[in-house]
């Protein structure tokens, strides 16, 4: 018998024999002869006992997932017969190379060698399903450093008790996409662009948010916070603060950006600020089956949904469902609304600025008096303090305060000066 896709042989032990080991293990299984040259013939073992420990051991110790249940051993003549079966959790790899063509290996022909990305990714899913966040990460050289201090805000343990519960760790003690998506090492990041005017044009700032999803949720929110600015308005001698946006909306957007995108893209989540509005831009769309509509009505299916049960635990999130409802309820007042637009690749929520859209005014019943002067008007041009006066038969204090009232309920404007007086016309 020659070396072929599913025989190889070996004089004797050395420590590449793991990658022959990993590489039928990841392919259909094959026979590994140790003690025979390259043509097959006997080349016996001085300690088959010493060999045997070595092999053993370096199959215990050396390979990931745990592959020991896959492999039986059989002495023959001087001879160490290792069979290895095809393996349900590949890709089977050399922990201190990770998952990675250098580290994963499959049969090609009579010899093995180095996997491709995509065999990697393949393998992968086949294994582990077509889930994300529950998906081997690539990268297994993780820490946790920001994951840590936004569980200790929360009063939380993490550890890896908790990261297997969590889901962050799976139970072949390997890092997850979770993992990867919580980790300082996480690839995906935020990408914000501050726009003068209300569209796509001159930059005045732009800024990119990296490493841990909990890290970036909160740099994120900070950020926003302050471009969110205060600004005052007058309803009579009342003065009214208002920020552009209601924290909880832009706490509601940035939350279900980073939940609810599709993490096996690698693009990044855009944020576009305008002076009237505030754009949040996630990947991936509606998921299967779900209408716009049924966003409205409370209706949610998390995309993500072991990070969203990690944002739940720590209290960033109340309940699946309610956020969106709880940002329209902030804008009831106004005549501009929040928007969502959905396509089969993206998501995009648009808040508008609520100093910028202004306030619906609530229809007021003109008192007797406001009668008087809109009838004024609809045979005269304008109408002055002093018109007023005459009119209504009030002093001057009365007569000014009558067309402030009239101006704060819309019933009149201001139009321009006469000689000794304003003039107010009727509003549009």
């Amino acid at each position: 018998m020659y070396e072929n896709s599913t025989i190889e042989y070996k004089r004797e032990y050395t420590p590449d024999l793991k990658k022959e080991i990993l590489a039928f293990a990841n392919s259909g299984g094959g026979i590994i002869y140790i003690g025979r040259d390259d043509e097959g013939n006997p080349y016996p073992l001085s300690d088959i006992d010493k060999t045997l420990t070595q092999i053993t051991n370096s199959v215990r110790d050396g390979i990931l997932p745990d592959i020991t249940m896959f492999i039986s051993y059989e002495i023959s003549d001087s001879c160490i017969i290792i069979t290895v079966s095809e393996g349900t959790h590949k890709p089977y790899f050399l922990p201190d190379k990770g998952l990675k063509p250098s580290g994963v290996y499959v049969r090609q022909g009579a010899s093995s060698a180095p996997a491709s990305f995509e065999q990697i990714r393949e393998m992968i899913k086949l294994s582990d399903g077509d889930s994300f966040e529950s998906t081997r990460s690539l990268l297994q050289e993780l820490t946790f450093k920001a994951a840590a201090e936004e569980f200790s805000r929360s009063h939380l343990e993490f550890g890896e008790s908790q990261m297997r519960t969590l889901g962050l760790i799976g139970s072949d003690g390997l890092y997850s996409n979770l993992g990867l998506l919580l980790s300082d090492q996480c690839s995906h990041t935020i990408k914000f662009a501050v726009f003068t005017g209300t569209k796509k044009g001159e930059f005045k700032t732009r800024k990119e948010i990296e490493g841990s999803l909990l890290r970036q949720m909160r740099s994120a929110f900070d950020f926003l916070d302050l471009s969110n600015n205060l600004a005052a308005t007058f309803s009579g001698l009342d003065r009214i603060e208002q920020y552009d946006y209601p924290e909880e909306t832009v706490r509601e957007g940035i939350l279900n950006a980073i939940i609810h995108r599709n993490y096996a893209f690698s693009g990044s989540i855009i944020v576009n600020l305008y002076d009237d509005r505030i754009e949040f831009i996630s990947l991936g769309g509606l998921m299967p089956g779900l209408h716009l509509e049924d966003l409205f009505i409370g209706i949610s299916q998390p995309r993500n949904e072991k990070l969203a049960k990690v944002f739940y635990r720590l209290k960033h999130i109340e309940s699946y469902g309610t956020g969106l409802r709880r940002i329209m309820q902030h804008y009831e007042g106004f005549a501009v609304k929040p928007e969502i637009t959905a396509t089969p690749g993206a998501f995009m929520l648009t808040l508008p600025n609520m100093n910028y859209a202004r306030p619906l005014r609530a229809p007021q019943k003109p008192k007797p008096q406001h009668q008087a002067v809109l009838d004024y008007l609809q045979d005269n041009p304008y109408i002055t303090n002093g018109i007023v006066k005459e009119l209504l038969s009030v002093k001057q204090t009365r007569a000014y305060t009558i067309i402030r009232e009239m101006v704060n309920n819309g019933f009149i404007v201001k139009h321009g000066s006469g000689k000794d007086d304003n003039q107010y016309v009727l509003s549009e």
